[in-house]
């Protein structure tokens, strides 16, 4: 049984591509909640397609799949933007948790009628992961519309810094807090007219952070 049977008998849609160069442009074209990727691919390897897709600005999770068992070539995969990785020959209930895992931590998909939402003189394609302000391009990490986006799904919620961390960096201890705090403070700088007076990303003292827009 394949990889795709397997998680079609799961129950999730699959859609493959025989290539590095028709995964890659698949992988920019469709709106996929979880990209896997195998290393050994014909005509562009899996690695040269994880870091194209990141390149590309989005923020899709990716689970490489791979037989190498050097820890280099796994961090490797790491460090370029895959968010977990799998090791041939894999337990297929093991490929289909690590699946389930990612896809929990992973932000909904917003319904059709929100895949662009403004604020101000902002607008976010929440699909296209474009950012414009007064029709001009900002420019944002992955991170940081992963956060934009999870405060635009939430707004008027006052969100803590823990929830943050969790569904935005997957942290849970309390010393990587500040993290939250440096990248509220690059969106306001990139997004809000006067940063020292946010309009949209409002502090709530004691609490965390509340998205207004």
């Amino acid at each position: 049984m394949t990889v795709g049977d397997r998680l079609r008998k799961e129950g999730y849609a699959v859609d493959n591509a025989t290539n590095g160069e028709e995964g890659f442009k698949k992988a920019i074209q469709l709106p996929f909640d979880l990209i896997i990727l195998d290393v050994m691919l014909p005509k562009k390897s899996g690695f040269a397609v994880c870091q194209e897709i990141r390149k590309a600005g989005l923020i899709t999770p990716i689970l490489m799949l791979t037989a190498r068992g050097q820890t280099s070539d796994k961090v490797y995969g790491l460090k370029i933007g895959a968010d977990d990785y799998v090791t041939k020959p894999f337990n297929m209930r093991e490929l289909v948790a690590r699946v389930g895992a990612l896809l929990r931590r992973a932000p909904v998909r917003p319904a059709v009628q929100t895949l662009v939402a403004e604020f101000g003189s902002v607008r976010v394609n929440l699909v296209g992961t474009e950012v414009t302000r007064d029709g001009m391009p900002v420019t944002l990490s992955a991170r940081e519309f992963h956060l934009l986006r999870y405060f635009i799904e939430h707004r008027g919620v006052t969100l803590t810094r823990d929830e943050l961390l969790k569904q935005v960096w997957d942290y849970s201890a309390e010393m990587y807090t500040r993290t939250v705090d440096v990248h509220v403070a690059s969106l306001r700088q990139k997004l809000e007219d006067d940063p020292k007076q946010p309009q949209f990303i409002l502090t709530m003292q004691g609490l965390g952070y509340k998205f207004k827009g």
